[in-house]
């Protein structure tokens, strides 16, 4: 057999381009090899410095997160850290909950469709439909975006146009947070996120939980057509009010013919051990918005949900339906169906009944621990996984002969003992805790809502170890912390 004779192959011509060079950039590889001093100097440079400050004096700077799953994340080093910040209230599921990834990952294998403007989704239509179903009363109208402040920038909207007023005003709580939007900002009350941006100026601010406060507000102007509030306050500090004052609030609004929004993005979703925290109080508001971990803490989801008769006052005819239609990502196809199998996942799993179990026994436990710390912590307040934990001012925590000289210092030192507690978690007993916006003074605890009692017991006994330490050695240890 004679040999063939040898052929060379063409050498392939580079490809003709059309466009510009493609800039030096990083693999989804390199980010994932990253090594935690090139993170902090991207996220300084392109990022937030100020925030990596912050991050930086809590020691959270250390900590590359290389993968998560159930109530734990695992850093750089194979570290299992307890989550009990739960992403304010995003991680209802935990980390990477099987069921939701096995939705996602049949969703990606049978190339489902993602954007669905033209046509309708099938997806958003399921979703809408579970929402109207697990919402008491008439609340069945469901607008579906991409976070908190853009549901909530849609329930006020729905609510005002419904309101019937021309020139409505709206009524919002003090140490209210309803988003960083510039709607939302507006009613959300800190001077600090507020900055010197020009605001909305049709609102009214009352104390949150008073009646008295609230009926006087809404009487005084006809031209006041919505009360926006938090079921509970989350930025607060953990806040709620009475059952008498959402009786109340409903009350006033019918007879007024005002409109009721209960912001739930936070503490909704089953986190107070029902699904929404309003249900406790047996009211139904005229509009709620949902966020967090309404996405199963895998896509990034919100949703307004309204009354019929509101939202058909407001988008009900063909001239004013697209008035606030959804978003380009409004009802996104993946998105849809994580949210979908996860409120499949939190009724059949009984998240909602475990949150109220496991919190009674979180407060519980650390009603305990206040006890035998009187002098550090000021209470602890909550329902089911939902929990503030307040400190004392720094000057209340040392002894009687020190505090008038310390007290005046007070204010600047506010968030010092709870971020030196939190620090101290984190470095010592591989646990990590959030805070609020507004009273520095408090650590938020929303673990994940399969949280266990044993769990439970990991956090409390860690937290009871590091107060035993007295407010000297805290402060000794934290110090050492920043120098090491």
């Amino acid at each position: 057999m004679l040999d063939r004779p040898s052929v060379t192959a063409p050498a392939l011509e580079a490809p003709v381009r059309h466009g510009p060079e493609k800039p030096k950039m990083l693999s989804v590889a390199d980010a994932k090899a990253m090594d935690v001093g090139t993170m902090a100097d991207l996220f300084k440079d392109h990022i937030n410095p100020g925030q990596f400050h912050f991050m930086k004096l809590l020691g959270f700077h250390k900590v590359k997160v290389e993968r998560a799953e159930g109530m734990f994340y695992i850093d750089q080093n194979g570290r299992k850290i307890l989550d009990f910040f739960g992403g304010f209230g995003s991680l209802a599921f935990g980390h990477n909950h099987p069921r939701i990834l096995a939705a996602r990952q049949e969703f990606q294998n049978e190339k489902r469709h993602e954007i669905a403007i033209a046509f309708l989704s099938q997806y958003a239509a399921a979703l809408a439909k579970n929402l109207a179903a697990v919402s008491p009363g008439d609340l069945d109208m469901v607008f579906l975006g991409s976070s908190g402040s853009e549901a909530m920038e849609a329930a006020i909207k729905v609510a005002e146009r419904a309101s019937g007023r021309k020139n409505c005003k709206i009524v919002h709580a003090e140490n209210s947070f309803h988003g960083k939007t510039k709607g939302v900002l507006s009613i959300t009350d800190s001077t600090l996120y507020q900055g010197e941006f020009k605001l909305v100026e049709n609102r009214y601010k009352v104390p949150f939980g008073d009646l008295e406060a609230l009926t006087a507000c809404v009487e005084s102007d006809p031209d006041i057509g919505v009360v926006v509030l938090e079921t509970v306050q989350g930025g607060g500090g953990i806040i709620q009010a009475s059952t008498y004052y959402w009786q109340g609030v409903r009350a006033l609004c019918d007879k007024h013919k005002v409109m009721w929004v209960a912001d739930e993005v936070q503490c909704g979703y089953g986190r107070t051990g029902r699904f929404y925290a309003f249900e406790h109080h047996g009211v139904v508001p005229d509009v709620t918005a949902l966020a967090k971990s309404f996405g199963g803490g895998k896509a990034a989801m919100g949703a307004m949900i309204a009354r019929r008769e509101v939202y058909m006052k407001a988008y009900g005819t063909p001239k004013t339906a697209m008035i606030h239609a959804a978003a380009t990502f409004g009802g996104i196809g993946e998105g849809c169906v994580t949210a979908i199998e996860a409120l499949n996942t939190l009724y059949d799993e009984d998240l909602i009944g475990n949150a109220q179990v496991v919190g009674d026994y979180l407060l519980q436990r650390l009603k305990v621990i206040q006890q035998r710390y009187p002098s550090l912590i000021k209470e602890v307040r909550g329902q089911g996984l939902m929990v503030g934990l307040e400190f004392h001012d720094f000057s209340r925590t040392l002894p009687l002969a020190l505090r008038p000289v310390i007290a005046i210092l007070d204010e600047k030192l506010k968030g010092s003992l709870s971020g030196f507690v939190g620090a101290l978690l984190l470095r010592d007993y591989d646990v990590l805790v959030a805070f609020t916006e507004y009273n520095r003074n408090v650590i938020r605890l929303e673990p994940p809502l399969i949280c266990s009692e044993d769990n439970v017991d990991q956090f409390c006994d860690a937290l009871d170890d590091l107060l035993d330490r007295g407010i000297v050695g805290i402060v000794k240890d934290f110090i050492k912390a920043q120098m090491g």
